[in-house]
């Protein structure tokens, strides 16, 4: 979970409502004397719901910025171009003093009722497991405060980094805390037992693979941690709490699309393990329609890859056809996996609420390839007007994180498969992975992308990858740890593409007798209704596909940019402190 670096001490919990924020509550700042409070339960709990205000913001949740969504921007990260910064919102500490002081507090050590207490000691130690989680992903190494430091505390102020496999054992001992005293009650909007144990598999397959790949740092202990993910995810699939979202009668009446596109995560609720809430009428609201059909926010689209990845519709590889990469756009969306579907507009794309098909409108996407995930009502586009709730956690995550930890450390079966990925493809009605199949013969196109990968199972890992890329795209920037933990960061490197176009003239996309599109050779045409594109925007001198930000040329230096750099500001403050490596 990536934490929002604010200090908020709460001990009233009143809900303040934000219209053109992507914030979800803001609380009243006061102080809180250890000697008169956390003497009840609601003292306990009154100060801990501040804790979900370091929660996710929206745009995180939807806002995926990496080789997924291709953007009429592209940020450093992406780029290659990042900066050792002054000062750095990411390094930030605040909300663990919070977490820290409602640890340390001796009203809460001595209260009365152990289960209470633990039940709540538990919810703090979540955060600061999601905290630290952050916190290693973005740096590796990091100090450790199990303690509220003061600042007279000079030695804990200049405190060196400690090392990540210290770090992660303290992170793995907080969660499963967390996971053993954590209220067992389902809840959409409550962090509980579940909660945590989707938290660890999500944190043990980062950390496993991490370490797997990542052999230049030497830091032992990766089969701990991916067994430690079939753990949690294990228990979270037999507990029988939560399962797969296939119900057919939400606003588009198709299963996967309607996960995203439904307004409350109530009716999904046999999948959402959490999420945040939003609320038109308490004008709690966010960005994310008006994020995707604007055409000043961005224009997100699809990457030409992730599309290329998208199987058949009976379950045989798209990159295997003659002619896939030449192929247009009316075509290629054709009987394939029916998430490609659910994902963008294609041919007989229908919005929630509508009477009349939508194009696809360039408008508003940089590839083409124009993204309808967590779509709803069109009253819903302006600025500041969605109010969809959002997903944090999600049952279909834990079983591509069980696919994934299990591939990993050679222990996979066909029965694992049957019961993760299997019952994904199922619920949109493609057939099951075939691990035998797969490992005999890996998809190339996959592995092209995918260097790193070997072993026996290296067919089947690359089909689990793939899997993951298709069902997470636009979830919580997931593809950008995916990419970090395999080291895999060359995929931001190569040109961004989108749809195949033979050369100039007009494209009626949908084949409904409107073109949607006018690609023109020399000066620009009068305008004439269709998006016009320069035939020099394709990546061939006279036909090919879209190439997006052509005027930046995009790096990533593997000796570098797996880790972010810390500020200078707190180099300088604390000496002890030491630069990443290639950021001295």
């Amino acid at each position: 979970m990536r934490f929002i670096n604010t200090l908020i001490v709460a001990v009233a919990m009143l809900l303040i409502a934000s219209c053109n924020k992507d914030i979800l509550e803001q609380y009243p700042t006061d102080s809180v004397s250890p000697q008169t409070f956390f003497k009840t339960e609601n003292d306990l709990k009154a100060y801990t719901n501040s804790f979900y205000t370091y929660m996710p913001g929206a745009d995180y949740i939807y806002g995926e910025d990496c080789d997924n969504i291709v953007k009429s921007s592209v940020g450093r990260e992406i780029s290659g171009t990042r900066l050792v910064p002054t000062t750095d919102t990411r390094w930030g500490w605040e909300p663990l003093r919070n977490f820290n002081f409602f640890l340390n507090n001796q009203n809460v050590i001595n209260f009365p009722d152990q289960v209470i207490r633990d039940k709540y000691v538990g919810l703090a130690r979540f955060a600061r497991a999601s905290f630290y989680f952050d916190k290693v992903k973005s740096y590796g190494d990091v100090p450790w405060y199990s303690m509220v430091i003061e600042n007279t505390d000079i030695n804990s102020l200049q405190k060196a980094r400690d090392p990540r496999a210290l770090v992660m054992d303290s992170v793995l001992a907080d969660i499963d805390f967390a996971i053993a005293h954590l209220d067992q009650t389902k809840s959409v909007e409550r962090i509980t037992k579940w909660t945590a144990l989707a938290l660890k598999s999500r944190i043990c397959l980062y950390e496993g693979t991490w370490r797997k790949y990542h052999t230049e740092f030497n830091i032992a202990g990766a089969d701990k941690f991916l067994n430690e993910c079939v753990s949690a995810s294990q228990e979270l699939m037999s507990s029988g709490i939560y399962t797969l979202y296939t119900k057919t009668d939400g606003p588009s009446g198709k299963a996967y699309q309607d996960l995203f596109a439904h307004l409350k995560l109530d009716p999904v609720s046999d999948e959402v393990i959490m999420g945040r809430r939003f609320d038109n009428t308490l004008g709690i609201r966010h960005n994310l329609q008006f994020y995707i059909t604007a055409r000043t926010q961005g224009k997100p689209g699809l990457e030409k890859r992730l599309v290329n990845s998208y199987l058949m519709a009976d379950g045989s590889r798209f990159t295997d056809k003659a002619g896939y990469d030449t192929m247009q756009y009316f075509t290629e969306v054709q009987d394939r996996d029916p998430r490609l579907a659910q994902t963008i507009r294609t041919t007989g794309y229908r919005r929630v609420g509508a009477t009349a098909n939508s194009s696809v409108d360039f408008n508003a996407t940089m590839t083409g390839y124009q993204p309808i995930k967590w779509m709803n009502i069109a009253a819903m586009d302006g600025s500041g007007q969605s109010y969809q709730d959002l997903l944090l956690y999600r049952f279909g995550e834990v079983l591509l994180n069980y696919a994934e930890a299990k591939a990993e450390l050679n222990i996979l079966t066909q029965a694992d498969i049957d019961m993760s990925i299997g019952r994904l493809r199922e619920r949109v009605g493609m057939p099951d992975m075939d691990m035998a199949a797969a490992n005999a013969n890996p998809d190339p196109y996959q592995a092209a992308l995918y260097k790193n990968v070997s072993g026996a199972n290296r067919g089947v890992i690359l089909e689990i990858r793939r899997e993951r890329r298709i069902e997470l795209v636009m979830e919580n920037n997931n593809r950008w740890d995916d990419l970090m933990r395999w080291k895999e960061g060359h995929l931001l490197a190569t040109p961004f593409k989108g749809m195949y176009f033979p050369g100039a003239g007009r494209y009626d996309l949908d084949r409904n007798g409107t073109a949607e599109l006018e690609i023109y050779t020399g000066s620009r045409p009068p305008e004439t209704g269709p998006y016009q594109l320069a035939v020099s925007e394709l990546d061939n001198a006279s036909r090919g596909n879209i190439i997006t930000n052509v005027n930046i040329t995009k790096t990533f230096n593997e000796s570098r940019d797996y880790l972010w750099p810390l500020p200078v500001e707190d180099l300088t403050l604390n000496t002890n402190l030491k630069q990443n490596p290639g950021w001295e």
